[in-house]
């Protein structure tokens, strides 16, 4: 069993509100059950739980371990993608290594969000992606915030190589580096604006193969893609 806490310091620990609901209700945790506790920003610890009750779960907190994610920083951003498979996307960019998710407003997209419906469904996909980082055992928690354009996203991002995927692209070698940012398109696939500004922000066309992948997954074999060369 894992949860996440945001303070984690050995010692007994009290845990409230859905991850003590996460071990009583969904695991059916009981005293001296053996768990996993990270903070969700590169720490871990062993514990075991010392008292479960209706209100809260006591764990007794072993040594707390920093756990440094490998090289490199791997960021996606990705356009809001129509049903069900923007929750699948953002799913399994966390379990194959993602880093940050940065969801932008492609001109071609099918949805259209702003104002309160957007901050409420970025708030979605950061439990999805809390979920997601438990279910596959990270010690950390990609952060997944919004961009009001893609001029807002470009000007934001930190020095490091800078990838486009395009299904038109020769599929080559991913360009060794300490920060790499993936972007990738919606369902109607980049407008010809969103192609010249990401030309001007120095971004490299790759491909993924002889097929056209859809928008959901196109970003997550990009980054499975990545780790997978870097990563023994």
């Amino acid at each position: 069993m894992r949860i996440y806490v945001t303070s984690l310091a050995v010692g007994d620990l009290t845990v409230r509100g859905d991850e003590h609901h996460y071990l009583s209700h969904v695991r059916r945790a009981r005293t001296g059950d053996a768990i996993e506790l990270a903070d969700g920003a590169g720490k871990r610890a062993r514990g075991v739980i010392a008292k479960i009750s209706d209100a809260d779960t006591i764990v007794r907190v072993d040594a707390v371990e920093d756990i440094v994610d490998a090289p490199p920083r791997v960021r996606v951003l990705v356009p809001l993608i129509k049903g069900d498979r923007m929750d699948t996307c953002i799913e399994k960019l966390v379990e194959v290594g993602v880093d940050e998710i940065v969801v932008w407003p492609a001109v071609r997209a099918v949805v259209k969000l702003d104002g309160a419906r957007l901050v409420s469904r970025v708030e979605h996909y950061q439990a999805l992606a809390q979920a997601a980082a438990r279910q596959s055992g990270r010690a950390s928690i990609p952060s997944v915030t919004s961009a009001a354009s893609l001029a807002a996203a470009l000007a934001a991002l930190p020095a490091g190589v800078r990838i486009v995927l395009d299904p038109a692209a020769d599929r080559g070698a991913w360009p060794s580096s300490e920060d790499l940012t993936i972007i990738s398109g919606p369902e109607g696939g980049f407008a010809p604006e969103e192609h010249d500004a990401l030309a001007t922000a120095s971004f490299i066309s790759l491909g993924l193969g002889p097929r056209v992948l859809r928008a959901e997954t196109a970003p997550v074999i990009a980054v499975a893609l990545v780790r997978a060369a870097t990563q023994s």
